[in-house]
């Protein structure tokens, strides 16, 4: 039996190739709206800045020095400050009116400063905008402040600044060279010579140097004879003390080795009465032997442990 086979028709081929259109035909334009023409206007701008950029850079470049003489010329005339300061005036204003301008300052730990000195220190005016108070200046200006040894200051929002002050303790009073009286902490840091008289009863200091003294003044305290007739303490070439008691007795003290002399003072005014000789100067100094010197001027010499 034959059997007629019918001729069979081309398959399509797969792959890349099939969808690729044939070489030579014009590619197929991808519709995606009507393109905008542009306006007179922006013909205009590309003409010239294309002009400018592309044919004419000295153009350019004359320009671009113009306006940034431009712009120098406002900050000279003060136009920018201005302008600026405005803009600060007009925000506080209406912060104020937000409730941010400040309106209480509360003070703590002041007890010889005023409250009044600190405020007026801290440099804040009633309704200024809490969030443009200057805090670091304000503390440094308190700082400044005679008594002043620390101060805190903290905004509490919404129009409250909170001000903690950690005062200067006074230890003595200094004599300086000029005469004037200084009240000074333990250090010998200066305080102030104002309202010296309520502060009388503190040790007295005199001579270069001797405004830190709290090493004498504190050995001289666990002396009781010394420390009841102690009436200045006098620094004599920046190297060593004198006691000037309160009957008018002046007593030299080594350089190096005084608090052992001490020890010998209070023996001296406890066991032997040396006070109740006519003395004006009894002299420590040598390590063997006590000068005195008595108000007729007369000199007398001891041996240490045979004074009497």
């Amino acid at each position: 039996m034959k059997i007629d086979r019918k001729a069979s028709q081309p398959r399509p081929r797969k792959g890349r190739g099939s969808a690729r259109a044939p070489r030579g035909a014009p590619a197929a334009a991808k519709p995606f709206g009507r393109r905008k023409q542009p306006n007179a206007i922006a013909r205009a701008w590309r003409a010239v800045t294309g002009f400018i950029a592309f044919r004419r850079p000295m153009l350019t470049l004359a320009a671009v020095l113009l306006g940034l003489a431009f712009i120098g010329a406002l900050f000279a005339g003060g136009y920018v400050s201005r302008s600026v300061q405005a803009i600060d005036t007009a925000t506080a204003a209406t912060l104020d009116d937000a409730g941010f301008g400040i309106s209480q300052v509360h003070i703590t730990g002041n007890a010889r400063t005023p409250g009044e000195q600190i405020v007026a220190a801290l440099g804040f005016a009633p309704g200024q905008s809490i969030f443009g108070a200057d805090i670091a200046t304000a503390r440094l200006k308190l700082k400044k402040l005679d008594w002043v040894a620390e101060a805190d200051v903290r905004r509490r929002y919404p129009d409250d600044i909170s001000v903690r002050i950690v005062e200067k303790l006074p230890f003595a009073l200094w004599q300086a060279d000029d005469g004037k009286l200084w009240v000074v902490e333990r250090d010998g840091g200066l305080i102030t010579t104002d309202g010296i008289e309520q502060f009388r009863g503190l040790p007295l200091l005199a001579g270069a140097g001797g405004a830190a003294a709290s090493d004498v003044v504190d050995a001289v305290s666990q002396h009781r004879a010394i420390s009841a007739r102690v009436r200045a303490y006098q620094r004599v070439s920046q190297r060593r003390w004198n006691l000037i008691l309160d009957d008018g007795v002046t007593v030299k003290l080594p350089e190096l080795g005084w608090p052992k002399e001490l020890d010998a003072l209070e023996h001296l005014i406890i066991d032997k009465g040396i006070l109740e000789r006519d003395l004006v100067e009894i002299d420590l100094r040598s390590p063997t032997q006590y000068f005195f010197v008595l108000k007729s001027g007369e000199k007398k010499t001891e041996t240490r442990g045979n004074a009497a």
